[in-house]
């Protein structure tokens, strides 16, 4: 459930924590700061940063989406529990962020597991709406396919117009941002991975 502590995998609380606060100073955020953009309150990072606390799925998604990070780097080792063989998530289980501008909404497919090198949404973008993103790790990719028209993607110094089932294929490990140029609700799916090599 997206409100009740997730597993933490083979990372503790403590390194968790430890990871935060260090993604945080790299950032040059103080607590406030994170809280506002993650709309996480500043008492739950605090304590998530001493390693006090067994954060929610929801919270740290946030945390990590405002960081620009991937939850796996906040959460996941390199050896991980695979899920298990067959699993049915309800829609209302399935979580879910805001973009910044609140015109976005992000909706996060994949499984925690594989959160360290490859995860898939949903997106919704209402008019206008724009979904931004600084850096990711180096090696990042996103493969964004949109469902309906009038999306532009940005990546560095490139600018890609998709037309409705046109994919964007495009590195993520530089500022890049998704635009809703139409009046119209618009459609996307999204896929980001990591690799050392892109070919």
């Amino acid at each position: 459930m997206l409100d009740e502590p997730i597993e933490m995998g083979v990372k503790s609380p403590v390194e968790i924590g430890r990871t935060l606060r260090a993604h945080r100073k790299q950032r040059q955020l103080t607590l406030e700061q994170l809280a506002d953009l993650s709309k996480v309150s500043k008492s739950m990072i605090s304590l998530i940063e001493r390693g006090e606390s067994s954060p929610t799925f929801a919270a740290l998604w946030r945390i990590t989406f405002a960081l620009g990070i991937s939850l796996g780097e906040l959460t996941i080792s390199p050896e991980f529990r695979s899920p298990p063989p067959a699993e049915l998530i309800p829609a209302a289980d399935t979580p879910e962020l805001q973009s910044r501008d609140g015109l976005c909404r992000v909706r996060i497919l994949s499984p925690l597991g594989l959160a360290h090198s490859t995860q898939w949404f949903e997106l919704e973008f209402q008019a206008g709406g724009t979904l931004a993103s600084d850096a990711h790790r180096r090696g990042s990719w996103e493969h964004l396919t949109a469902l309906s028209g009038g999306l532009i993607v940005t990546s560095g110094d490139s600018t890609l117009t998709l037309a409705k089932g046109a994919t964007a294929r495009y590195p993520a490990d530089v500022p890049h941002s998704i635009r809703n140029m139409t009046d119209e609700p618009q459609q996307a799916v999204l896929v980001s991975y990591h690799i050392d090599h892109h070919w």
